[in-house]
């Protein structure tokens, strides 16, 4: 079985996540991957919702760039949309760090739908750019209270900008859900479970968002999935449930090596500095360019 390698980050240098596994987690971010264990191994594996043409390739010198920055629904143009747009409204709103808020949105239409994995196009009244946002909560819970939630990192980018400083209650927005052509029903029948290591760093553990949750998948798959927390810029003790599992300091060579195998894939997401990085640092110590990849979200 091919192990895989994901990365996930946030919007800053120092919030870095490296995800190496041997099993499903095909290009999720950490919200994605707390969807709750049920979702999490699904009969139809999530192995199928990203292909490798929805990734970028590490570069020769395992470097990205960038021409320009380019918006949601251009660097999304080629993806399959549903047609369903539906009109939410904010009903919860949480501080889940410091620089993430946690929207709870109310759906109105009842055949608005979405599985593990995938984003939706954020529409807001008066706010010409549309966002992308990926879910964080499980189809589960859309399907039973009609609620879905988003977690969205404090930016300069308009829909962002607007869910941190003009956002409340009873807020009006419509959601579109994006999807990839890859999926196919009956690929993931009678897949095997394998194994999965995150490596999530951020500044400090406040930042670590999802820790708990983490750690409660951690508990109930022993073996199959663990998790190595690294934080930058801690100041304040650390709690005792979350001690054993964090380092200080940026995730290196060291940590990643020693998961180098041929049949490890390694996924990587975050800002373009930290993917730079940890590209770099990959081919370093061997990883063949075609065995990494990494979303294309900015």
């Amino acid at each position: 079985m091919a192990e895989r390698l994901f990365t996930g980050a946030g919007d800053s240098e120092d919030c870095q996540v490296i995800m190496a596994h041997a099993t499903i987690y095909v290009g999720f971010t950490v919200p994605q991957l707390l969807r709750g264990a049920s979702r999490i191994f699904p009969t139809h594996s999530a192995l199928v919702v990203m292909r490798h043409s929805d990734f970028c390739y590490c570069t020769v010198n395992g470097t990205i760039k960038s021409k320009r920055k380019m918006d949601h629904l251009e660097r999304t143009a080629n993806n399959f949309r549903q047609e369903v747009i539906s009109q939410a409204k904010v009903c919860g709103i949480a501080n889940e760090s410091e620089t993430v808020k946690r929207l709870r949105l109310a759906i109105a239409n009842k055949d608005f739908t979405f599985k593990a994995g995938q984003w939706v196009d954020f529409f807001i009244p008066g706010v010409s750019v549309v966002g992308g946002f990926s879910i964080c909560s499980s189809p589960g819970l859309l399907e039973r209270e009609g609620i879905l939630e988003l977690a969205v990192k404090h930016t300069v980018h308009p829909p962002a900008h607007w869910i941190h400083t003009e956002c409340t209650l009873d807020s009006e927005v419509a959601l579109r859900v994006g999807d990839l052509h890859g999926y196919q029903e009956g690929k993931g029948n009678g897949y095997k479970m394998g194994t999965v290591k995150l490596y999530y760093s951020a500044k400090n553990t406040s930042e670590l968002l999802f820790k708990k949750n983490i750690l409660g998948l951690m508990n109930a798959f022993p073996g199959k999935i663990t998790c190595h927390f690294h934080v930058t810029q801690q100041s304040s003790q650390i709690c005792k449930e979350l001690q054993p599992h964090v380092t200080e300091g940026r995730i290196s060579e060291k940590d990643l090596e020693k998961h180098v195998s041929k049949d490890t894939l390694w996924y990587i997401c975050g800002p373009p500095p930290m993917i730079e990085s940890i590209s770099k640092q990959l081919s370093n110590i061997g990883v063949p360019r075609n065995c990494v990849f990494f979303e294309k979200w900015w």
